[in-house]
């Protein structure tokens, strides 16, 4: 929920996958990233980190820095 808040706080557009209701696609991710929780944010494909580094980014300004380097534009609600 709090990645989720975020990236709306922020006006960033996303897609989520709900990967708890399936314990290959859940565990594949986690191989995948090499990362042993979720929830997983990635831009361009490229894994960013879990919760509590997005929430650091936000708190310090290097997400929207990050998201700005991508290209990628935020769409204030």
């Amino acid at each position: 929920k709090t990645v989720v808040d975020v990236l709306i706080t922020l006006g960033y557009d996303f897609r989520a996958r709900n990967v708890l209701a399936d314990d290959t696609l859940r565990q594949g991710i986690k191989d995948f990233s090499d990362w042993p929780t979720v929830p997983q944010v990635y831009v361009d494909g490229e894994f960013v980190g879990g919760c509590d580094i997005i929430r650091e980014m936000y708190e310090t300004g290097e997400l929207s820095e990050m998201f700005q380097t991508h290209g990628i534009d935020a769409h204030p609600a």
